[in-house]
C-alpha cells in the first residue's frame, strides 16, 4: 500500500508536471500567431565571459542551443534519484527529455534546467525576453557573484552565486561549463544555509552547439481569474502556462528564478482533492493549502514552489476573489499580477 507521505508527495510531484507542462514530445511546432521566432543560435558571442552578467547570459544561450546526452543525480532530503539527459534539437524544435533511472521506469519532457525566464510588462506583447534583459531582472532581487576555477564531472567550470536581497526566497549556487555554459551543478540553500537540493551533471557526453534559430512558443497567461494574489514577493511576474478547456484556476509566477504555481478549485467539484491546511516540505518543494469561503462556495487554495513556507503562506493568505469574469490574456494585453 501506498503511505500518506508517498501519496502526497506523488500529489505536489504532479501539480509540478503540469505546471511546468512536462510532456513526453516535442514542442509544439505550431507556434500560435504572433509568437516571437525563438533564439538564434548562431548569433551567440564567442567571447569568454569575464563578468556574472555575461555568464548569466551565457548559460541561456546554452540551454537553448546545445544538444547534448548526459548522467546526473539529484538528491533533496526525500530521496536521491539518478537521471539520464537528453537535449535535441532538429529544425529548430528542441526535444528535452529526462529519463528517472530509479524506481519505476519514467520518462518525461522537461524545460531548459537553466532559469525560468521572467516575463515582464514589455514582454506581454508576445516576445520572449532576450538573455540580457533576463539577467538584468535577476540583479535586481539576487546579489550575483561570480567565482573563477571550480571543476566539475572532470570539466573546467566557473561558479555564479545568487544572494537574495530579501528573506522571501533561497540562495543558489550555479557551476558553469566554461567551454559552453551549460549548467553542471546546482544548489538550492535556505536562509540557515541548509542544503535543500543539489543537482550535478555526473557525465557530459560530447556537447554540439546547433547554429540554426531555435523556435519558441509563447502559451497564453491566465489574466482575470476570478480571483488574484495582492502580495508576491517583488520580482515575481506573470509566466506563460499551456492549458486545455474554460474551467482554468491556475497561475504561475517567477523571478527569472524561483517558481510559485498557484491553483484555486472549487471544494464542491468532484474532481478537487481536498487537502489539509497547512504546510508541508516535500523534498525541494514546499506546499501550502488553505481553505476559503466566499458566497460563491468554498475553495481550496494551493500555493507551490522552491520557496521558504513564509513566503508561500504570505502568497495563499493574499488570495482575493474580488475580481468578476476571467478571460484569457491575448497578444498585446497588459499582464498583472
Amino acid at each position: 500500500m501506498v503511505g500518506p507521505r508517498r501519496t502526497k508527495r506523488a500529489w505536489v510531484l504532479a501539480v509540478v508536471v503540469g505546471t511546468l507542462s512536462f510532456q513526453v514530445q516535442s514542442e509544439n511546432t505550431n507556434s500560435p500567431k504572433g509568437s516571437h521566432a525563438g533564439y538564434e543560435c548562431a548569433g551567440e558571442s564567442e567571447t569568454t565571459p569575464s563578468s556574472a552578467t555575461q555568464w548569466l547570459e551565457r548559460s541561456l544561450w546554452a540551454s537553448h542551443c546545445y544538444a547534448f546526452q548526459a548522467r546526473a543525480v539529484a538528491i533533496d532530503n526525500v530521496d536521491v534519484r539518478t537521471l539520464a539527459l537528453s537535449h535535441r534539437i532538429q529544425d529548430g524544435i528542441r526535444q528535452q527529455v529526462v529519463q528517472y533511472l530509479d524506481g519505476p521506469s519514467v520518462s518525461i519532457e522537461r524545460r531548459s534546467p537553466v532559469g525560468r525566464l521572467a516575463w515582464t510588462q514589455e514582454h506581454s506583447n508576445g516576445e520572449l525576453p532576450s538573455p540580457a534583459s533576463w539577467a538584468a531582472h535577476l540583479e535586481k532581487y539576487y546579489a550575483i557573484e561570480l567565482e573563477d576555477n571550480a571543476r566539475v564531472a572532470g570539466r573546467d567550470a566557473v561558479k555564479l552565486i545568487f544572494e537574495p536581497l530579501d528573506q522571501w526566497r533561497f540562495s543558489r549556487e550555479w557551476w558553469l561549463d566554461r567551454d559552453t555554459g551549460l549548467l553542471l551543478k546546482h544548489v538550492l540553500s535556505d536562509q540557515q544555509d541548509r542544503i535543500i537540493e543539489t543537482f550535478q551533471i555526473t557525465q557530459l557526453q560530447s556537447p554540439q552547439k546547433y547554429t540554426g534559430r531555435v523556435r519558441e512558443s509563447t502559451p497564453s497567461v491566465i489574466l482575470n481569474t476570478p480571483w488574484h494574489t495582492t502580495w508576491l514577493p517583488d520580482g515575481f511576474v506573470a509566466q506563460p502556462v499551456t492549458f486545455s478547456g474554460d474551467d482554468v484556476h491556475q497561475r504561475v509566477y517567477s523571478d527569472g528564478l524561483a517558481t510559485v504555481s498557484i491553483f484555486v478549485d472549487p471544494l464542491a467539484s468532484e474532481e478537487t482533492t481536498v487537502l489539509q491546511e497547512g504546510v508541508k516540505q516535500l523534498g525541494v518543494s514546499a506546499v501550502a493549502i488553505e481553505h476559503a469561503i466566499t458566497a460563491e462556495g468554498r475553495w481550496q487554495l494551493v500555493a507551490i514552489g522552491e520557496l521558504p513556507v513564509s513566503t508561500l503562506q504570505r502568497i495563499v493568505s493574499s488570495i482575493s476573489f474580488d475580481l468578476v469574469e476571467g478571460h484569457v490574456l491575448e497578444s498585446g494585453d497588459e499582464v498583472e499580477q
